[in-house]
């Protein structure tokens, strides 16, 4: 009978791989707490301090955000950087709590190649998803802009806002109803379901799949924080907690769906409040 020879190199190097990916594991939690932390803290404090600043009253008897507006003495290259740079550090405080789990299982996919710098692949995809958002942001300050020229220009139009803002609650609480929501949020809660190449291009591609379909995932609900206020506290606190809800809760297409409710119920509301004002 031939003797069982055992591997004690090999199995002592399967150990230190493992121990390796615990550290790194423990690591790459902690940083991401500290990031959250720090982009909370900073998004509150810029908040409080638009909030300081005041808004503008319109015709309708409701209150203009100053972050659509150019300060005195700034430029609008500078308003749009500074716009820029609080829409990304408001994302991550937003996105970092359902973001977290989807970059623990693309560790663990490429994990499974035998890949060992998970540190370097992990902050590429997280560039490659954030910066999805920043492209956003790009589009959604000129558009923020010139709603609200448009709205100082014509007292008709601003006296509508109210109302208006209740129909689009509505719309984007409808959006969390649809199969194209509930494709974007499977492919959210799923991803990724194989082992991906451990390289720099693969990362970043991935990256920003993940934001494309995060974006596309919660279009309604940042809708909604726009247009109720991108500045208001609670309402940034309540938009990231339906998406956190959404993505990690068991049952997440009808967690979804009961977000949805809750925001035409909301809609209803604001139309109903607009309509005994002007009464």
């Amino acid at each position: 009978m031939r003797p069982r020879i055992c591997n004690t190199d090999t199995h002592i190097r399967i150990i230190e791989v493992r121990n390796i990916f615990e550290r790194s594991k423990r690591v790459f939690f902690g940083v991401s707490v500290l990031l959250f932390a720090i982009a909370t803290a900073v998004t509150i404090v810029w908040c409080r301090s638009m909030s300081a600043m005041g808004g503008m009253s319109m015709p309708g008897g409701w209150t203009m955000s100053m972050v659509w507006m150019r300060m005195p003495a700034q430029t609008w290259p500078g308003a749009t950087a500074s716009f820029l740079g609080m829409w990304v550090v408001m994302m991550v405080a937003m996105m970092l709590p359902s973001l977290i789990p989807m970059l623990s299982r693309y560790r663990e996919a490429v994990d499974r190649t035998g890949e060992t710098r998970l540190g370097r692949l992990t902050t590429l995809v997280s560039a490659g998803y954030f910066f999805v958002w920043t492209l956003l942001g790009m589009a959604v300050f000129p558009l923020g802009v010139a709603l609200a020229a448009v709205e100082m220009q014509q007292p008709r139009l601003a006296r509508a806002v109210p109302i208006a803002v209740g129909v689009m609650v509505i719309i984007a609480g409808g959006l969390q109803f649809t199969t194209w929501k509930t494709r974007h949020l499977g492919c959210c809660r799923e991803a990724p379901a194989c082992i991906l190449a451990a390289d720099p291009g693969t990362a970043w591609r991935h990256g920003v799949r993940l934001g494309l379909h995060c974006s596309q995932c919660c279009a309604g609900l940042i809708a909604i924080l726009l247009i109720i206020g991108v500045m208001n506290l609670s309402a940034m606190a309540a938009v990231a907690l339906a998406i956190t809800l959404e993505r990690l809760a068991p049952a997440g297409e009808r967690v979804a769906r009961a977000i949805g409710a809750v925001a035409v119920m909301t809609g209803l509301f604001l139309i109903a409040r607009a309509g005994v004002l002007v009464h």
